[in-house]
């Protein structure tokens, strides 16, 4: 997964400047984001402050890490099972 340049505290201080009410263009061209990046982080970190973000991330690493191990299990399985059907 690609890191982002931002930190969680400046993707927060981003989205807390558009809540008091500055323009999300200017915004946008100040930190040097797209509209599109802006929105998205709107929609994925909104109504957060910076130790639930923190907790979220740690959740999806966490995540994806029970998902690798899932797929490694399934892939031994099946090899187990291959071999077992030769013989």
């Amino acid at each position: 997964m690609k890191k982002s340049r931002f930190t969680d505290s400046q993707i927060m201080a981003v989205l807390k400047q558009a809540e008091v009410g500055a323009p999300v263009m200017d915004l946008c061209r100040e930190h040097g984001i797209s509209n599109a990046t802006f929105y998205k982080w709107r929609a994925k970190f909104g109504g957060m402050d910076v130790s639930l973000m923190a907790k979220m991330k740690e959740l999806e690493d966490e995540n994806r890490r029970l998902k690798k191990l899932y797929v490694d299990a399934q892939m031994r399985a099946l090899i187990v099972e291959e071999a077992l059907a030769k013989k």
